[in-house]
């Protein structure tokens, strides 16, 4: 069984006036009269059985007792402030859910991301990286990051790239075997292909980054497919390309840092405007809250297209 603990406020009152020994000075601090305060440690002391304050010329004192409790009780009452800071604080953060395709959480938002989280400590960021169209309305998420999917006049739409799509290798297949440096030489490259079959919600998307039809688009005919590896998850072909296994067709705008970083390059001067591009969504609702605006502001500025 517990043992029994005297009032909360009659032991902050005590503990109050053992560090100011003054009851005008405790009660000053606690917004109560002095008489309150008085009669609160008189309180205590007939619960205890035992004098814990006295005078002592114009002042107060600490009897023996009074002086046994003050180190445990300032400590005390120090820890349940800082506690009750901690919760202050957790009642003040903010969850941000964001959505977005693997390949560009991968090779874009998430390099850059820390910079956010820098900027705004009080938002905790939680990415869904997904290839799955997620339902904003239903509050799955806060924000979306969508590449080459129908617009949808229920949301905000914020464009951050225009897409632009290029065939991208490793340095060692342009410097060595099989020298592609050319156009002319992806005839008799091994191509990367990512089966976007499953994309039931961006036929754009599945037109875009499909080796025949980029073909058609740089004019380069009678290219035969049979050297080509296909992979179900586009970072997995990506991986390959930057390990020398064949060519990719990527988003220039969004792997810039990778081709930069000279991990992949363009050696083919072929680069080609997409119709489609990479947008930011939220419900109307979700652009009220802080956060949203916060993140949506923040991304735009790190794609340039500031408002």
């Amino acid at each position: 069984m517990a043992d029994w603990l005297p009032s909360l406020n009659a032991l902050r009152a005590f503990e109050a006036v053992c560090r100011h020994l003054n009851y005008a000075h405790a009660a000053t601090e606690l917004r109560v009269t002095p008489a309150a305060v008085k009669q609160l440690v008189q309180k205590l002391e007939a619960a205890l059985g035992t004098a814990l304050v006295k005078r002592s010329g114009r002042g107060l004192a600490l009897t023996r007792e009074g002086r046994a409790g003050f180190e445990g009780l300032s400590g005390g009452f120090a820890q349940i402030s800082m506690a009750v800071g901690h919760m202050r604080a957790q009642s003040r953060r903010q969850r941000l859910i964001v959505s977005a395709e693997p390949s560009f959480a991968t090779a874009w938002l998430v390099p850059r991301l820390n910079r956010f989280r820098q900027a705004h400590e009080e938002i905790d960021v939680l990415l869904d990286s997904s290839l799955r169209i997620v339902d904003l309305g239903s509050g799955e998420a806060d924000v979306a990051i969508r590449f080459g999917a129908a617009p949808d006049r229920r949301l905000v739409t914020r464009r951050l790239f225009d897409e632009r799509i290029c065939a991208l290798c490793s340095p060692a297949l342009v410097s060595g075997a099989p020298h592609l440096r050319r156009l002319d030489d992806l005839r008799r490259a091994t191509l990367l292909h990512w089966d976007t079959s499953g994309l039931t919600w961006a036929s754009a998307t599945r037109d875009w980054m499909d080796w025949q039809s980029w073909f058609a688009r740089a004019g380069i005919a009678d290219v035969s497919l049979e050297r080509q590896i296909v992979f179900g998850d586009y970072n997995l072909a990506l991986q390959a390309a930057i390990a020398g296994h064949g060519v990719v067709l990527g988003s220039h705008p969004i792997l810039r840092d990778v081709i930069a970083a000279g991990l992949l390059v363009e050696p083919f001067g072929m680069i080609i405007d997409a119709s489609i591009g990479y947008d930011v969504v939220m419900t109307p609702e979700a652009l009220e809250r802080p956060q949203v605006r916060n993140f949506t502001d923040w991304i735009a500025s790190e794609t340039g297209q500031a408002a």
